[in-house]
């Protein structure tokens, strides 16, 4: 079996009573009455990119990371997740999501450190102090929300500036920061307990009679960067880089290849050796962040599988 059969690239399915399809860089999302049937693709993005090649098994570890935060979470705030039928799949609300994702870092990495190395000293109207190396703990997480973007690239915004122009009430977004400050900081002490730095995340939410919800995962690798605790110290002393399970070194072989979601620039071609490097991280992430061995599912005939599971959650 190759690897493409393997894997998860795109669904095409049809159900009784759907009203909507939507397909995103990573997920196919199907509205079926008043719930959303997510499918975690194995499909993977990097500057707003979706590579060519899916890789096997990435959408299971998202789909059940996100399911353990999300159901150990809910004493912070209500989320939509209703029901997993299948290792790929999760249902949930249908809500009216805010068109912006709360992102918050608790160390100078990735985007903002780019930012910080290239002279800026001010992200999303946060200013931050001088000195800093990569890596380097913040002197308290900070909120950088950015925009979501129907097409291309989320765009940074201050606080104010998402006030001003209306794109979430003032007592919205004050109920949206207490949420993130609160599940960071949960996030952060299950991270600990496994060994991890919950250096920065994003959480999206929407809204449903009145409530506001957590939608989408959370503390997955696709919207979460983690550096391994052991070693963290004597590595920023040194000056090294640090030791990290995230997406970032997808990124950085991208770059490595020439490629950085610039016009004019060609994606490379992944090759079945890093391919399979791919999964093999994301399954590391999965047993470190849970403490659980990842029993992989069966991926004969898997389109096959993930809509039966459905169907039948759907009492079809």
């Amino acid at each position: 079996m190759t690897l493409e059969q393997m894997a998860v690239k795109e669904t095409n399915f049809k159900f009784p009573k759907q009203t909507k399809f939507y397909k995103g860089k990573v997920r196919d999302v199907y509205t079926v009455d008043n719930e959303l049937i997510m499918v975690a693709s194995d499909r993977i993005s990097a500057f707003d990119h979706v590579l060519p090649r899916p890789i096997p098994f990435k959408g299971q570890v998202l789909n059940q990371i996100a399911t353990y935060f999300l159901n150990a979470t809910r004493d912070i705030v209500p989320n939509w997740l209703l029901a997993t039928p299948d290792e790929n799949v999760a249902v949930g609300l249908a809500c009216e999501p805010f068109k912006i994702e709360m992102v918050i870092r608790g160390y100078l990495a990735g985007h903002a450190w780019r930012t910080y190395k290239s002279g800026g000293r001010v992200l999303c109207g946060v200013s931050l102090p001088e000195g800093l190396k990569e890596g380097d703990k913040l002197p308290s997480p900070i909120i950088t929300p950015a925009t979501k973007a129907e097409e291309g690239h989320d765009e940074d915004i201050s606080k104010e500036d998402l006030l001003q122009q209306g794109i979430v009430s003032a007592a919205d977004y004050q109920l949206l920061e207490k949420y993130t400050y609160s599940l960071f900081e949960r996030g952060t002490q299950m991270a600990a307990d496994q060994g991890l730095i919950l250096v920065d995340t994003k959480y999206e939410f929407g809204k449903k009679d009145g409530v506001i919800y957590l939608i989408d995962e959370i503390h997955t690798p696709d919207s979460s960067r983690y550096f391994y605790k052991k070693g963290y110290a004597e590595r920023q002393a040194k000056g090294e880089r640090q030791k990290q399970l995230s997406k970032e070194f997808v990124r950085e072989w991208l770059m490595a290849n020439g490629f950085q979601g610039l016009e004019g620039q060609t994606m490379p071609y992944m090759p079945d050796d890093m391919v399979n490097l791919v999964t093999e991280r994301y399954i590391e992430l999965y047993q470190i962040i849970t403490g659980k061995d990842f029993q992989k599912a069966d991926t004969n005939h898997v389109l096959t599988r993930i809509e039966k599971n459905i169907m039948r959650h759907l009492g079809v």
